[in-house]
């Protein structure tokens, strides 16, 4: 796990060797354990490392192999390496470190774009070689791993994290009005591969993006896509025997992410998804496993944490849990902290959780398994079961998700800011329409896996987390588990309240307690409820000289939020308030329209 950052120039000029050194300076919380610069002549890759598979220096990157004439810098983790190097040493491949950046370097001379699909694990690369001047971009299968990449005039920076680029100067900083159409409407997610700033984009994830040396793009194909599709054998499965297929499945997953040259705990929630990981890792017979949980002051009657459900999973396990309590003051101090370790604003309130336990998981352990992604491949979110027998699926989508329509939107947002048309909608409808998902649960499912989950949970993880230099690796997002859910029925996924055919399996590893308790999420009440300090906090935000200037919102919306903030909450429990001030926070954290 790292931080990845580079130029390419296409008129023949030397790339700016300080601003990647900026760049990758900017990331060292990815990876501090050492750094690296490549130059040659028109392109310069830089690197900061977080030591997980081979310690030694041999490991160290950018890294070079001058036999092969290609150059590499990755972030991520190859989970089938060892594998993958075997096969690669049969072919006659010599190596000369034990890290999968290595195999990756190989496997791409021996097999080009066909290399990618063999990879297991979750990745973002880029590769230059040296006889034909292309450079290749690579994104995993789920986005787990982030790569920005921004045009300069002359040439293209790219970088682990979108404030690497913004901190290199030289792109435009204005607002997209399409991704701010997205942040408004569809809970912050703004697909790729756009970003909330114009000269900012994103890979799209499973995708590989080859640039000849002139800054052509030769191709970009998509190399992965689920399907939803059922064969014959697969609709006459009895639920028995999905489960049993699943559990064998998570076993290999869980087993998989356990590839590491440090030790691995588990960020317990106390839900189902993290204390089946635990579950799991105990079957495997992992001994003395850390396990992590957090919890927040109440608010308004509700409760900030979940502690009676993983001190459950901790104490049936015998695991070496820690348990972090965080004072309203606490959480304040830092809020500032976490909304600059963001590659782009999110609203979630669990941002705050993630960035400070992860801060106290990063003193004792450097890589967790954490249970995101199960809501979205499984279908436990509260929006799935209406659409089950929806006449028309993107609007009960929309009604169910949405934060607010286009009309609406319009009376929020200055009218330079409005898109020409409904975007959101747009999308959504675009996506719902492609062949391989005809349920219209399946449609949302393949949606949300593929672009909600992208955007929101699997980022949110991989800032905050890496925010400390810590690595977190999702099980529940091995591609072949979302690929044996995909075949599953609807029906299964939807039963016992959400993720029936997951609880079920479940059953057969961790305490019912656990799996029959009341849907739970990182709650922090005193981010909904917004007033006292917090509501302080947001106005300056959004009264300030710089959003004054900036002029994204209507006065009087804002005025009617200020007056009454908990009597603005979207479909989704969120508060509108915290959504607007969380844009011009991070905007302004990033000093952009100072």
């Amino acid at each position: 796990m790292c931080g990845i950052c580079g130029e390419i120039t296409f008129d023949g000029s030397p790339a700016r060797v300080d601003a990647v050194a900026t760049m990758a300076d900017c990331m060292a919380p990815r990876g501090p354990d050492s750094a690296g610069v490549v130059a040659r002549g028109d392109w310069a890759f830089g690197h900061r490392r977080l030591r997980i598979i081979d310690l030694s220096e041999a490991g160290a990157q950018p890294l070079v192999d001058t036999h092969l004439g290609l150059t590499i810098v990755f972030n991520g983790c190859i989970y089938n390496y060892p594998e993958l190097r075997a096969e690669l040493e049969g072919k006659g491949h010599s190596f000369a470190s034990h890290s999968d950046t290595e195999v990756i370097l190989k496997a791409w001379a021996q097999w080009g774009a066909d290399a990618i699909p063999r990879f297991n694990g979750m990745f973002a690369f880029a590769i230059r070689e040296r006889e034909s001047g292309r450079t290749i971009f690579v994104r995993d299968r789920f986005g787990i791993k982030p790569l920005y990449y921004a045009e300069t005039g002359k040439g293209l920076r790219f970088a682990s994290t979108l404030p690497a680029l913004v901190r290199a100067g030289g792109i435009d900083t204005s607002i997209d009005r399409v991704a701010l159409h997205h942040y408004m409407t569809w809970h912050a997610v703004v697909p790729a591969p756009r970003t909330i700033l114009a000269g900012v984009r994103k890979l799209p994830p499973a995708t590989i993006r080859i640039l000849e040396a002139d800054g052509r793009v030769v191709s970009e194909q998509r190399y992965w896509t689920p399907s939803f599709e059922r064969s014959p054998e697969d609709a006459s499965r009895s639920e028995a025997d999905w489960e049993e297929m699943l559990l064998e499945q998570l076993r290999r997953s869980v087993r998989r992410r356990m590839v590491a040259d440090v030790p691995v705990g588990v960020l317990l929630s106390g839900g189902v998804d993290s204390s089946l990981i635990v579950g799991l890792l105990a079957e495997e017979g992992q001994k003395d496993l850390a396990t992590y949980s957090i919890g927040f002051e109440e608010a308004h009657g509700e409760k900030g944490d979940e502690f009676k459900y993983s001190d459950l999973i901790a104490a049936h396990y015998g695991t070496n849990h820690h348990k972090l309590m965080i004072p309203s003051t606490e959480m304040r101090e830092n809020l500032p902290h976490a909304i600059a370790a963001m590659s782009e604003p999110m609203v979630s309130y669990d941002n705050i959780g993630f960035y400070l336990l992860s801060r106290e998981v990063s003193k004792t352990i450097k890589v967790v398994q954490s249970g995101q992604g199960a809501d979205e491949v499984f279908g436990g979110y509260h929006w799935y079961p209406p659409l089950a027998d929806a006449n028309d699926p993107v609007s009960a989508y929309a009604e169910a998700f949405f934060d607010r329509t286009h009309a609406r939107l319009a009376t929020h947002l200055a009218p330079e800011y409005m898109a020409d048309k409904d975007e959101s909608l747009a999308f959504v409808e675009a996506h719902f329409a492609q062949p391989g998902a005809d349920d219209p649960v399946d449609k949302a499912l393949r949606q949300d896996t593929n672009v909600m989950l992208v955007d929101d949970p699997v980022k949110r993880v991989d800032n905050m987390t890496m925010a400390w230099g810590l690595e977190a690796r999702v099980p529940f997002l091995d591609h072949e588990v979302v690929e044996l859910a995909g075949r599953m029925p609807a029906s299964l996924k939807l039963a016992h309240g959400g993720k029936g055919v997951l609880k079920q399996t479940a059953r057969k590893v961790i305490p019912s307690a656990v799996i029959d308790r009341p849907k739970g999420y990182f709650p922090v009440p005193a981010l909904k409820y917004i007033e006292g300090p917090y509501l302080d906090m947001v106005r300056g935000a959004l009264t300030n000289e710089a959003a004054r200037s900036r002029g994204i919102f209507r006065q009087d919306y804002l005025e009617t939020l200020f007056a009454n903030p908990k009597e603005h909450i979207t479909r989704l429990r969120g508060s509108e308030l915290w959504q607007v001030a969380m844009l011009e926070l991070w905007l302004q954290a990033q000093g952009i329209g100072e």
